[in-house]
């Protein structure tokens, strides 16, 4: 079994280089201001444009700080977060967290219902078991998924409006905010940074952008879509956005290996195992990060079909579907939008009406 591993100087190193390739932004001459941060399990890049040195600094130096305050109220990874604090009362007692820290859980349990289930942030007991990203990788046992799966379900999670208070119904419950507290973090980013009178922008939390205005000549930036056949940032198309954020979920960004097979981190909160419905990587662009993050992961796990009808019925909301055949798939309102770049992939258009 071949698990990733990184020491965090060196995966910051990589990341870093993946961050400047993965997206390919061009057509940029004004004065940029920028910082890196590591917060949220990931590198983290803000860029300014337009600007003066004392201003941007002070704004970035802000930036991080909003980073860091969401890490240590929402990782899994750092002991005294709030997350952990819930995780470690399950199926004891209800815990009153931050407004914020509520809000996202809140949102959480919301796409878990749109869903039916297919987004779940209480996969936390079997996220922790492959823990796929970590040196403590490995392919668990059928036993050790069964034992956990009921564990798993938002439906057992109890929240209180009044209080901002939640509680986890079952003893060894875990909730896991990965897969959306990013994208509540470049919402938060991206408002700080408008507040202050920033005009054009850059976040991009580990691979999840979210881009404030446009180029210095009015066009809207162009964003590449990763391969997710490889992992050294190369792109399969592009589509120009401006005022919005793109965000992809794909088995490329962190797996495991065992007897010559690849075991990705997107899991199936119904079976314990990793997705295995054709597909390769999802994007999702629209205005709210918070909603591009849950939702690439709620059109992975959706699959195809189904996955499209829920995009297309959302407004402001669109998506690039690639599947393991290299056939590239839109919703609705990306139709004659996306420039193919790489020939040994086909644009398909929509699956779905």
């Amino acid at each position: 079994m071949k698990p990733k591993k990184f020491t965090i100087p060196v995966a910051v190193f990589i990341l870093t280089l993946i961050l400047f390739s993965l997206y390919r932004i061009n057509g940029i001459k004004d004065q940029e201001y920028s910082q890196t941060f590591y917060a949220l399990g990931t590198v983290n890049k803000v860029d300014i444009y337009e600007m003066n040195k004392s201003k941007s600094e002070k704004i970035l130096t802000k930036c991080g700080s909003i980073l860091r305050n969401i890490d240590n109220e929402m990782s899994t990874k750092i002991a005294s977060s709030e997350v952990n604090k819930i995780n470690e009362k399950s199926g004891e007692s209800s815990v009153k967290v931050s407004d914020e820290t509520y809000e996202v859980i809140k949102r959480s349990i919301e796409y878990a219902k749109i869903t039916d289930g297919h987004f779940d942030s209480t996969i936390g007991p079997l996220s922790s078991l492959w823990a796929i990203g970590t040196d403590e990788a490995r392919v668990p046992t059928k036993d050790e998924i069964d034992t956990l799966l009921p564990l798993v379900s938002y439906k057992n999670v109890e929240l209180d409006d009044k209080t901002s208070s939640v509680k986890l119904l079952k003893n060894g419950m875990k909730l896991d905010l990965g897969a959306i507290a990013k994208g509540y973090a470049a919402d938060v980013v991206a408002d700080y940074l408008k507040s202050q009178g920033v005009k054009r922008s850059i976040v991009n939390l580990g691979g999840n952008l979210y881009i404030i205005g446009t180029k210095e000549d009015g066009d809207e930036f162009n964003i590449g879509i990763q391969d997710p056949n490889r992992t050294d940032g190369n792109a399969i198309g592009s589509i120009r956005v401006s005022d919005k954020s793109v965000v992809t979920s794909g088995i490329y960004e962190r797996y495991i290996e065992k007897d010559g097979k690849m075991y990705h981190h997107l899991l199936n909160p119904a079976t314990g195992y990793p997705y295995d419905n054709n597909l390769s990587s999802v994007s999702i662009i629209s205005t709210k990060s918070i909603d591009c993050d849950a939702l690439s992961t709620s059109v992975f796990g959706l699959g195809l079909e189904d996955g499209l009808k829920l995009v297309n019925s959302l407004d402001g909301v669109d998506a690039v579907v690639v599947t393991n055949d290299k056939k590239i798939y839109l919703s609705k309102g990306l139709e004659g939008k996306m420039k193919i770049t790489n020939s040994n992939y086909e644009l398909i258009g929509q699956s779905v009406d």
